[in-house]
């Protein structure tokens, strides 16, 4: 049986269940550092040294209280959690089970956000509204979504289950299950799993996603390429006699090394 099998098994599992207490929420909370944290030697640890365990675990007293309707006491317990930890989670934030908040410093998330289960932030991520509204404002965000470092999911919209976000991305669209997004404003750039998962079935490989801008230049050099032997051009700079003289003073080298062959191959195939 495949680790993708076990997810899934384990995510109707939990389906099924009756929501979990908040005693078992907080050691779920704990648990799932281990999964997703290498540098996580002990509980003792994770407990005291963990902004984002700090911070979740206030939340999830701060939002009982706000939907007791003690809205004062929740934003004032919101106010200290985020003078002690740097993370600013609104009490009325709805956050599933099993959320990672790797590092934490500089995290934002909204009043009317809300998260699904198995969900990981890293540190600068903001969860924001765009509007004026006293609605819905804020994103959705499935279960087992990664959002990657400075990342910013603004207004009401949702991110589908497994999706991921690359770092410093700003993302103002609906993302599709299973797609990683990246840029500004994010473009979908890859489709179904980007890496391996984790023995606990995670995947946090959203540093793994293809450079759709090198891509886009490649094939425009390719056809230039093309146009310039049709016109009997041999490179690209005035006066240019030789292949060679493509590159003489070009500061992308990269991108052509990386992405396509050597210019005089791509010419020789050319015809």
């Amino acid at each position: 049986m495949g680790v993708e099998t076990k997810l899934e098994e384990l995510s109707q599992d939990i389906a099924d269940e009756r929501p979990p207490g908040f005693w078992r929420q907080v050691r779920e909370d704990v648990r799932c550092v281990f999964q997703r944290d290498p540098a996580a030697r002990n509980t003792l640890e994770v407990l005291t040294t963990y902004p984002g365990i700090h911070a979740l675990l206030l939340h999830r007293i701060g939002h009982r209280l706000w939907r007791r309707n003690w809205r004062y006491s929740a934003r004032l317990l919101s106010y200290l959690a985020r003078i002690w930890t740097n993370i600013d989670i609104h009490p009325g934030a709805t956050i599933g089970r099993r959320l990672f908040i790797d590092h934490g410093s500089g995290v934002v998330i909204g009043e009317t956000a809300e998260l699904g289960n198995d969900v990981t932030l890293y540190h600068g991520v903001t969860l924001g509204g765009t509007s004026w509204s006293h609605g819905k404002r804020h994103p959705t965000l499935g279960n087992g979504v990664v959002v990657g470092a400075g990342a910013k999911i603004l207004g009401p919209i949702s991110i589908g289950d497994g999706a991921k976000v690359g770092a410093n991305s700003v993302v103002i669209k609906e993302v599709p299950p299973k797609r990683t997004v990246v840029g500004i404003p994010a473009k979908v750039v890859q489709s179904g799993q980007g890496g391996e998962l984790n023995p606990y079935g995670v995947d946090l490989n959203h540093h793994l996603i293809p450079d759709p801008v090198a891509g886009a230049i490649s094939c425009l050099l390719d056809r230039i390429r093309l146009l310039e032997q049709e016109v009997g051009i041999g490179g690209c700079l005035p006066g240019g006699e030789q292949l060679e003289d493509e590159c003489k003073k070009c500061d992308a080298k990269d991108v052509c090394e990386t992405e396509n062959p050597a210019p005089h191959a791509v010419l020789s195939n050319a015809g």
